[in-house]
């Protein structure tokens, strides 16, 4: 199983160093993540908005972390590619555990945003570089590269950082969080084209971003140098807006 799993977190991995830029439509159950193999993806991807709303919780770790992992971990079971996790802050779990969680599951690769949940804002970027750091070392530890994409959350409204300073506290953060061992980083909530362009330009690692519709395509985010993108619960959102057009038309017409 440690092979196997070895195997996949070595090709997650180059996929964020290939030419052509990782493309990951976020699945949120076993169905849709087979959908996503089927049509040609490299690798799957979770939306924690999306698996914690259908199990009946808020989103920002509002759903227990074992319900969590157990969603994880039937998506990996039904593809036969790599499977990354959003694991949303990491649950407050310690990294020896985390990674153990994580692989246990069958994903070898993880979002971790540096959102604190509990007080708000953003935690510390010395003790979230720290973290990063510990779970780099308990995933070589257990023999499998795990792909770590650190979530920067400065641009996110309840982030508390001013918007003249959420490029530069972005790159300070990304660079602290590469340096610890993260894989990729992620700006979410990045809209402005200079901006990533700032981004790309000033972080020493592969980064993910988010398309933006009549802004931000997948060919503009391509020719800008961005090697990931993922679409969290956007695919979520729109087949609950299908069903719920397609009843409406069914049983009210």
């Amino acid at each position: 199983m440690t092979a196997d799993l070895k195997a996949y977190a070595v090709r997650l991995r180059e996929l964020h160093h290939a030419d052509e830029m990782l493309v990951l439509p976020n699945a949120w159950d076993a169905a849709t993540a087979r959908i996503m193999a089927e049509t040609g993806f490299s690798a799957v991807a979770t939306t924690s908005a999306a698996i914690a709303e259908v199990l009946g919780y808020p989103d920002g770790e509002g759903a227990p972390w074992q319900e969590m992992f157990a969603a994880a971990g039937r998506i990996a079971r039904v593809v036969e590619v790599p499977v990354t996790m959003d694991a949303e802050a990491g649950y407050g779990l310690r990294p020896r555990e985390l990674v153990d969680r994580l692989l246990e599951t069958g994903v070898v690769g993880c979002n971790l945003e540096d959102t604190d949940h509990p007080a708000g804002g953003l935690v510390d970027a010395g003790a979230h570089a720290e973290r990063l750091s510990a779970i780099r070392a308990a995933a070589d530890d257990a023999g499998v590269p795990l792909v770590v994409n650190a979530r920067v959350d400065a641009f996110l409204p309840g982030a508390g950082v001013a918007e003249e300073e959420r490029v530069a506290e972005a790159v300070r953060r990304g660079r602290r969080y590469l340096e610890a061992g993260a894989d990729c980083v992620y700006p979410i909530g990045v809209g402005d084209e200079r901006d990533l362009v700032t981004l790309v330009a000033e972080l020493p690692g592969p980064v993910n971003a988010n398309t933006r519709p009549d802004v931000l395509d997948l060919a503009k985010l391509s020719a800008l140098g961005v090697a990931r993108v993922s679409y969290g619960p956007r695919f979520y959102r729109q087949a609950l807006a299908d069903l719920k057009a397609a009843v409406r038309q069914e049983l009210l017409a």
